[in-house]
This record gives C-alpha cells, sequence and structure tokens, in this order.
C-alpha cells in the first residue's frame, strides 16, 4: 500500500466532532504520514444526503480500526471511494499498530520509508489471534501497562518512592516493565569502531560450536578418502549427545521418548507431532513450496527427508533424499538447508553442499565440494552462499553445479549464519564480528565487534535479527546503504539462540534452554507466548503461520493455522 491518499481539492473547513478519543486519534504527533483529506472534501456536500459517508473522516478511521485488518483491505475499496481513502491512508494503519505495540517501542525497528504498514499489521494481528487468541485483549493490556508506566512516572516525579510494584520487574529505557510481560531492554555490548583487538569469549559454547570442533578433530566419523569408507558414529552417544553442553536433561530420555506434547496456545491453532522417522537429533527444519505445505527434516543420521503436511492430520514422509547409488543424503551429519524456488541445497560435516529439484521428487541436481563443513546456507536466484569452518563465505552459481563465482575472507574463525540480498551479505562469525559486505561495492562495508557470536540470522526488508550464544537478540538495518547503529535486546531466553525468524510483522526465536517464543518485531520485542520444552530446541522455520521446529528428543513439532 502507498502513503499517497486522494487530493479531491481544498477543504471546505475543519470538521468537527464530538468524539474525544476522534479527536485523539486525528492528529498524533509521533506519526510522519501527511494527513489525507477530510470528510467535508471526501463525503457527500448536499444535506440531503445523510448517513455513515457522511461522518468525518477521522471517525470513519476510528470505525474501521475495529475491524480486521485484512477486511479492510481487501473489503472497504470495493464498497466506494470514501472507504477505500480509509484503506489507503498510511497514518490509520500507524495508529492500529500503535494499538497492540504500545505508544513506547519503536516500530518498525529499521527505517520507515517505504514499509509496508497494511502488510505488517495484517500479520501482526494474525499472529495475536493464533498465539494469544484475541487482538482486543492484548490492547487492552497494552492500555493497562501504559496507564500503570504513567502513575509510576508521576509518582518519580512526585519524589515518592519507585520501587517496582511487582518482583521480577527492571528499568528498560527509563521505562519499568514486567519481565514476565514482554518488554525487555536493550544491552550493551557491541563496538561499532571494527576494532581488530582480542576480547574474552565466554567459552560455554553450546553444542553448536562442540559439536563443530569435533567434526574438524575427527572425533565422531572417520572417512577414509581413498577407500570411500565412513565408520557410522556411536548412535547411542550420538543421540545422547545434547546441542547445549550445559543442558544434560536430554541424556536420561529413551531414544524416541516425546518429552512434551504441548497444547496449542489458543484454539486457532492446531499442534502435532511428526511420525518418528529419523535415527538421530534433527538439526534443521525448512518449510517449503510457499504455503508451508512441505516440511524438510535434516539430521544427523546424515539423511533429509521431506514430508507433505497436507495429505494428513499428522504429516507423510514422502522422500528422503538420496543420490545415485547413495545409501544416505550426506556422509556426515547435515547440519543447515536452504531454498530458493524448486531449488533445495542441504550443508554437512562431510564439506559438501548437495543440491535438489523438489519439482522432480527431490531427485540429486548437483554435488559441491566446500574443503570445510558447512555451518549456513543462504539461497538467492541462481547464486547460493556457503559459510564454513574455514572461516569462508563462498559463493556458486547454481545454474551450472560447483561453479564457484566467488570467495571472501571476511572473519578470522568459522562463519556461523548468513543472510543476503542481491545488495549485501550480513555474515556472523565465532570471532564474534558481524560483517556487512556490499556485493555491488566488492567491499566490507561495516564491521561490528561485538562481546558474543550470533549463531542464527534472518533477513527481510531492510532488518537482520539475529540471536547469539548468550541468549540475546540484535537487529541490524540498513537506509539508503547506510547502516544503522545496531540494537540489542533481551527477550527471557538463558541459552544459545538457535533459530529465528522475522517479516514485517512477526518475530520467532528458538533456544538450547528449551523454549520457542513469539514476539511482535518492535523495539523491544514484544513477546507474544512462550512455549516450554524440556529438551532443547535445534532450529524452527516458518511459513504462511505454519511454525515447524526440530526439539532435543529427535521431534518435529507443527504448529499451524486452524482450518
Amino acid at each position: 500500500m502507498s502513503d499517497d491518499t486522494l487530493d479531491p481539492g481544498d477543504p471546505a473547513g475543519e470538521p468537527s466532532t464530538s468524539c474525544g478519543e476522534c479527536e485523539s486519534v486525528a492528529s498524533p504527533t509521533h506519526l510522519d504520514s501527511p494527513r489525507p483529506s477530510l470528510s467535508s472534501d471526501i463525503s457527500p456536500s448536499t444535506s440531503e444526503e445523510r448517513g455513515l459517508l457522511s461522518l468525518p473522516f477521522e471517525i470513519l478511521a476510528h470505525i474501521a480500526s475495529q475491524l480486521p485488518a485484512q477486511c479492510v483491505i481487501d473489503v472497504l475499496p470495493k464498497v466506494c471511494q470514501v472507504l477505500g481513502n480509509v484503506a489507503n491512508d498510511s497514518t490509520s494503519w500507524q495508529l492500529r499498530a500503535r494499538k497492540v505495540i504500545g505508544s513506547r517501542a519503536g516500530f518498525p525497528v529499521g527505517p520507515r520509508e517505504n514499509f509496508d504498514w497494511p502488510a505488517a499489521c495484517v500479520e501482526m494481528e494474525e499472529l495475536i489471534t493464533c498465539w494469544t487468541g484475541g487482538v482486543h485483549h492484548v490492547a487492552k493490556q497494552i492500555r493497562e501497562e501504559e496507564e500503570q508506566r504513567s502513575q509510576e512516572g508521576a509518582q518519580q516525579r512526585a519524589g515518592q518512592d519507585g520501587r517496582l510494584a511487582a518482583e521480577g520487574e527492571e528499568q528498560v529505557d527509563g521505562v519499568r516493565v514486567a519481565a514476565q510481560e514482554v518488554v525487555y531492554g536493550a544491552d550493551e555490548g557491541m563496538d561499532m569502531d571494527g576494532d581488530d583487538g582480542e576480547m574474552g569469549v565466554n567459552l560455554e559454547m553450546g553444542f553448536r560450536e562442540g559439536a563443530i570442533m569435533e567434526e574438524e578433530q575427527n572425533h565422531r566419523m572417520v572417512f577414509n578418502a581413498q577407500e570411500q569408507q565412513f565408520a557410522f558414529p556411536n548412535l547411542q552417544e550420538l543421540m545422547l549427545y545434547p546441542r547445549n553442553q550445559n543442558n544434560e536433561r536430554q541424556a536420561e530420555l529413551p531414544q524416541h521418548q516425546s518429552l512434551r506434547s504441548p497444547s496449542p496456545p489458543s484454539t486457532a491453532l492446531e499442534f502435532f507431532t511428526l511420525p518418528s522417522a529419523h535415527i538421530a537429533h534433527v538439526n534443521s527444519v525448512l518449510l517449503l513450496g510457499g504455503e508451508g505445505a512441505v516440511c524438510a527434516t535434516a539430521s544427523r543420521d546424515w539423511n533429509v527427508k521431506l514430508w507433505d503436511l497436507q495429505e494428513s492430520p499428522n504429516g507423510t514422509e514422502r522422500h528422503n533424499l538420496l543420490g545415485q547409488g547413495e545409501f544416505n543424503t550426506h556422509r556426515g551429519w547435515v547440519w543447515c538447508m536452504a531454498s530458493q524456488g524448486s531449488l533445495l541445497a542441504t550443508g554437512g560435516f562431510d564439506k559438501t553442499v548437495r543440491l535438489w529439484d523438489l519439482q522432480a521428487a527431490g531427485a540429486a541436481r548437483g554435488r559441491i565440494g566446500t574443503g570445510a563443513a558447512v555451518l549456513c546456507l543462504s539461497c538467492q536466484p541462481d547464486v547460493l552462499l556457503v559459510g564454513t569452518f574455514d572461516k569462508r563465505i563462498t559463493m556458486y552459481d547454481t545454474r551450472a553445479g560447483d561453479q564457484l563465482v566467488e570467495s571472501l575472507s571476511l572473519h578470522v574463525n568459522a562463519v556461523m549464519c548468513l543472510a543476503a540480498d542481491d545488495k549485501f551479505i550480513f555474515s556472523g562469525s565465532k570471532d564474534c564480528t558481524v560483517c556487512v559486505y556490499d556485493r555491488r561495492a566488492a567491499k566490507v562495508l561495516k564491521k561490528i565487534r561485538l562481546k558474543s557470536y550470533l549463531l542464527s540470522m534472518s533477513y527481510s526488508g531492510s532488518e537482520v535479527w539475529a540471536g547469539d550464544n548468550m541468549g540475546r537478540l540484535h537487529c541490524l538495518s540498513m537506509h539508503n546503504g547506510v547502516l544503522n547503529p545496531p540494537s540489542q535486546f533481551n527477550v527471557g531466553h538463558t541459552a544459545l539462540i538457535t533459530g529465528i525468524h522475522r517479516t514485517s510483522g512477526s518475530l520467532y526465536t528458538c533456544s538450547s534452554d528449551g523454549t520457542i517464543k513469539v514476539h511482535i518485531p518492535c523495539a523491544p520485542p514484544r513477546t507474544l507466548c512462550t512455549l516450554d520444552h524440556r529438551a532443547g530446541i535445534n532450529g524452527l522455520s516458518v511459513e504462511a503461520g505454519v511454525l515447524a521446529a526440530a526439539t532435543g528428543d529427535l521431534s518435529v513439532e507443527i504448529w499451524r493455522p486452524r482450518k
């Protein structure tokens, strides 16, 4: 939707309104979009015409704000031009977003220019409906929180005791927020000057780093390059090895015992677990096809499987991806996946990337040797970016199989996560740096040093959200080719963040602490729901409202909107 509004002519005069609430909506001081023409310009001017369309524009906008966002987009423009103007008014959409975010949270975190407010509002309302049960409940909660903060602020100004009302509250940018509620503060801990000096690194790395180091030292897989023979790891030891070295809870469980079968947080969602098919932990999940109808699962049992989520209530296994003459998808742990169109790329500890054709029932399409364990992938049209343990980012032309396009050395340690578009490459490394590479200028645009290292990353629009090994979130945004100062948030995860997915109106995170959290992507993020597991979460994927999560008990859990 565009911010432009119709200009039917000079206003005949300012309309009056007796509704105080609508007056406050009509002139928000914190919104930056121009106001549309007033009701006297766009409503019928003859005295004979009366009714809804004769009301001031501000009142019409307030009435429309009570309708679902999707209804405003789909229905109102078909009724008449006046209601179509309401649906096209950017300021009304910003006010709608404020109802569920609050006046003190920053949204969007990145630049407001060209931000798609209608799409963001639709996503936020669908997210809230699925994960909390209702938009009005959240809006009421926001109002109550802001009233409480205003009262506390007045008490502080009067010199009264500023003690927190409930145990667990903390100070966030001068605002008191309940820790069990949602809003958490931004932390210190980043350096934008690109200093390359040594800095302390938390050695409690979690399983992801430990597993990488073990692979490089060949502690678990034995590969004889001459005889093409592989010694399969000890499965019992493999499955009991926790992803997070601090989390020993998984080790006490039988092989296929489900740790938890959580109930959906609202009746708008249905939940099921894919039938057990892997014989080791699932490291990565990826929803495919645009509608969340197909799920790919990558496991430490060296295999990748494709699942049809629509044919049966609990999903049906369709294919185990195998090359010609192969008995497994890879010859080592499969660690990451990425897709673009009909192409699926899988990367593993066997130092290869395998390409698969989804339109041909998962037929093998190519194999790329990388020379080191593959830790992250990013698929762009005709280009595959690969981050490896040997500190490099390599780009391949997927139309030509393994044709190398470019190789970059941007870090001094393993590349843990990647995100890219046709302009920039964002990469996070074990060396505690984030690098922004300008693809068109072929140079490093910025290098940021953190006090932690990133393990997961999601890039959409102009914002990059990432999770680190300390359980914190980081947000970077680009505006006209310039990197804005990064933000850092604590949303309650207590261990490394293994997966993250962000769109304009939703944010999902998972952690080896056994939690999945659903947030609104504002600053600071507002958490709507937390799903608890006794085992860690290895990764997640979100598509069309469907959430897939790989848990530490060998299972893959699916949440999706109820039809």
